[in-house]
């Protein structure tokens, strides 16, 4: 039977109206959750070979304290005899604690250096977990302080969550330090040297990838957006690469993409990249980078 005009019109827009939300629904569902950032290099400071080659950290407690590096140089000797001679790149909690990654060239462990706000120093030991690498090449420690981000060397799908050394209350020099959760990676990422929390659901990671074809580039910097805050459950990380790192040497070569620090109080992004050949000893850089 056929249909008055009327109730045509109104089934042709009904019909509209479904299409149109379905269509809605459907790039809501596949849309990116935050937009990416734009970062722009606004100036470099040579980095020291010995002494900040590998990490860096912005340090807010107590107020003026100068930002940290870590390279060969700055390991401990008692630590070097050990067998804890490879530190990576640092952070700190907004609260004062300060915490080096530290590893071994061989074993079943990877160590935590915390530093107190007023100074006292001790060690954090972490049994590997099964299928877990050892390296131990950074930390960031979530803006609410419990919570504790890693990584492993290689290509990852993966991010580890601990509590904090420390800070957390769960946490004790004299026991194992726990892995609590893991966060999962829609995209893989390869040979990260360090990441920093910008927000709370929001990592920023410099990358050494030497091949780029997980991106495109080489040496990318990284935009993870985490599905909820790190904690004792696992989340979901999207990732997102926003620009490759500035390779500028006067000699020719592999360049090496170090630690990565996020000051809030600036805005101030930093990443250490280190010059190919013996350029290392003259003209590796920190590069600052503010958002537009």
């Amino acid at each position: 039977m056929r249909m008055p005009a009327r109730q045509r019109c109104h089934a042709v827009l009904a019909g509209l109206v479904t299409l149109a939300t379905a269509a809605a629904l459907s790039v809501a569902a596949t849309a990116p959750a935050a937009a990416a950032d734009t970062w722009n290099e606004v100036g470099s400071d040579r980095a020291d070979p010995l002494t900040e080659s590998q990490g860096l950290a912005s340090v807010e407690v107590p107020a003026g304290s100068p930002n940290r590096y870590t390279g060969i140089g700055t390991v401990p000797f008692d630590l070097t005899v050990r067998g804890w001679n490879h530190v990576g790149d640092p952070d700190a909690s907004y609260n004062g604690y300060y915490v080096e990654p530290y590893q071994a060239d061989s074993g079943s462990a990877k160590m935590f250096r915390v530093q107190a706000p007023g100074g006292a120093w001790s060690e954090y030991v972490h049994a590997l977990s099964p299928g877990e690498a050892l390296n131990n090449s950074f930390d960031t420690i979530s803006p609410n302080g419990s919570w504790m981000v890693s990584g492993e060397w290689g290509t990852m799908n993966r991010l580890l969550v601990f509590p904090t050394p420390g800070v957390n209350p769960a946490t004790s020099p004299s026991a194992n330090l726990p892995q609590a959760s893991t966060i999962n990676l829609d995209h893989a990422v390869r040979d990260v040297q360090g990441c920093d929390f910008v927000t709370s659901t929001r990592l920023l990671c410099s990358s050494d990838d030497p091949e780029g074809a997980l991106f495109g580039i080489t040496k990318p910097l990284l935009q993870i957006d985490l599905s909820a805050e790190p904690g004792s459950a696992d989340v979901t990380g999207r990732v997102t690469a926003l620009r490759q790192l500035p390779l500028r040497s006067s000699c020719s070569g592999s360049f090496e993409s170090e630690g990565i620090d996020y000051d809030r109080r600036t805005g101030t992004l930093r990443v250490i990249v280190v010059s190919p050949g013996f350029c290392v000893l003259t003209d590796s850089k920190t590069y600052r980078f503010t958002r537009s």
